[in-house]
């Protein structure tokens, strides 16, 4: 009995976070469809996410690669996979592999990482993976992430050198306790400028993943 009483407290949450994300962007004067949430739902069972889908959500995000490959198999193909965060280069073919609905890299911080991305989905004749370079604009040692100085350099080679990758964007994650928050997305924000300008590309064309649960409403720009 007590399962389907959490279930539906996740939907309830769902609902909420997606009515306050709706009203930062009309706040900040930006349209709400054009924020994607995704909802992490490592470490959470098959039936919690398949209420959440069924409530009409299909973007989740996964960071555990064998918790990951066992989960997704039993979900419907639709779903708009994200990996996010640091992945070892020798668990490349057992994420793409084991999903190959993934939608999204999120972790992308420096050339090995995307030259492995690259050779797996050539191998595995699937189609191009979009991914975002992962910026470190915290500074904390302990946190993955190429830092500012070279995140240009690292978009230049995943464009020219990765033809099998599509840059789509930047990522970054603040410090655990909020504290420079803003601070970390005006960095992630002038990355981008950067970026587009060196890679040609327009603004629209690169999305920016940050926010999380306690700081989400702060992402906008």
């Amino acid at each position: 009995m007590a399962a389907p009483a959490v279930e539906g407290v996740a939907v309830t949450a769902l609902r909420s976070v997606l009515l306050r994300v709706r009203q930062a962007a009309e706040r900040a004067a930006t349209q709400p469809e054009r924020v994607r949430v995704v909802a992490v739902s490592k470490t959470k069972p098959v039936s919690l996410i398949r209420q959440i889908y069924d409530a009409g959500h299909r973007c989740f995000g996964e960071n555990y690669v064998q918790e990951f490959v066992q989960k997704a198999p039993q979900l419907p193909e639709d779903i708009e996979w994200h990996f996010i965060g640091h992945l070892q280069s020798n668990k490349v073919k057992t994420l793409l592999g084991g999903v190959p609905n993934l939608a999204f890299f999120e972790g992308v911080d420096n050339e090995k990482i995307a030259n492995h991305l690259d050779r797996a989905v050539l191998s595995l004749e699937r189609n191009p993976l979009k991914i975002f370079v992962q910026v470190n604009t915290s500074g904390e040692p302990s946190k993955s992430g190429i830092d500012p100085s070279g995140c240009v350099r690292l978009a230049e080679h995943v464009k020219s050198h990765c033809p099998h990758l599509e840059f789509s964007g930047l990522m970054t994650i603040g410090m655990p306790d909020y504290t420079s928050t803003p601070e970390n997305f005006r960095t992630l924000s002038k990355c981008r400028v950067e970026v587009c300008k060196a890679l040609g590309m327009t603004e629209d064309q690169c999305e920016l993943s940050m926010g999380m649960s306690g700081d989400y409403e702060q992402a906008h720009w």
